[in-house]
């Protein structure tokens, strides 16, 4: 299972504590409180999912030094807003998050689902403002990672700045894979395209490979695989009476991967 035992150190703390030590004997106790608070990405178990894979102690020590604060979100708050200035990315240490972007009628799209160890906020860099919310589906706690100092860590680094674009690369492929999704699939092979990869990310971070419990709701599964919530539903109920899964509620069980496999290999014929 994944190692959730790191006090947590929000930027008010870090803050308060700055304060204090000017003028203060309570500086030296702060600064010891930040240390021991602080995120290592050295010892996280998390590492091998997220940006450190294939750093060396020394540069792991480092970027130690540069992911110092971690903050919480409760569920249903937002990490970042649509047109917030970019500053950082976010690591998810724990928790699941929904990204979504709204149209001018309105209607929200979900464009898609992070966990843990994984990145959010990418999609400022170009702009230098966010371009999408992104949303707590249940409480969260997210590693802060200031990207310009990331940026000069990246070019000391060669590796850091490898590892950096595999991710960007990664998140690249993904958006091409959710254009298949909404281009060439029928709603029976969307959701168990969708399904297979949620059991397989939850899978790497030590989760059954067959069970798990949805963290979103039937409609947001909707909004992001371009399907009403009655089409989700149905499809839902379609899988459990031929046997490919047991539902009950947000608990979900694959009783028959090869056939859910089956059904989005079939596209590729």
């Amino acid at each position: 299972m994944l190692n959730n035992t790191i006090p947590v150190l929000d930027q008010s703390n870090t803050d308060a504590c700055r304060s204090s030590s000017k003028g203060s004997t309570n500086g030296s106790s702060c600064a010891m409180k930040y240390e021991a608070f602080k995120v290592a990405c050295s010892s996280c178990n998390l590492r091998e999912l997220c940006l450190p894979v294939g750093l060396s102690q020394p540069q792991l020590s480092h970027l130690d030094s540069l992911v110092a604060t971690r903050k919480t979100v409760k569920r249903g708050d937002a990490l970042f807003h649509t047109g917030d200035a970019f500053r950082s990315v976010y690591a998810v240490r724990t928790g699941f998050f929904k990204t979504r972007i709204s149209s001018e009628d309105g209607r929200d799209q979900v464009t898609g689902f992070q966990m843990a160890g994984e990145l959010l906020g990418l999609d400022g860099i170009s702009t230098d403002r966010h371009a999408c919310d992104a949303i707590a589906l249940e409480d969260s706690q997210v590693c802060v990672i200031p990207y310009a100092q990331l940026e000069d860590l990246s070019r000391e680094f060669s590796d850091l700045q490898h590892q950096f674009h595999k991710i960007m690369s990664r998140e690249i492929v993904r958006d091409h894979g959710v254009m298949l999704l909404l281009g060439s699939m029928r709603a029976e092979e969307r959701l168990a395209a969708f399904l297979l990869n949620l059991t397989q990310r939850l899978h790497a971070r030590g989760f059954s490979a067959s069970a798990l419990v949805l963290r979103m709701t039937r409609e947001e599964i909707g909004s992001y695989l371009g399907l009403k919530l009655e089409t989700v539903s149905r499809t839902f109920s379609k899988f459990q009476d031929e046997g490919l899964l047991e539902v009950k509620q947000r608990d979900i069980r694959i009783t028959d991967e090869a056939g859910l496999r089956a059904l989005v290999n079939s596209v590729r014929c």
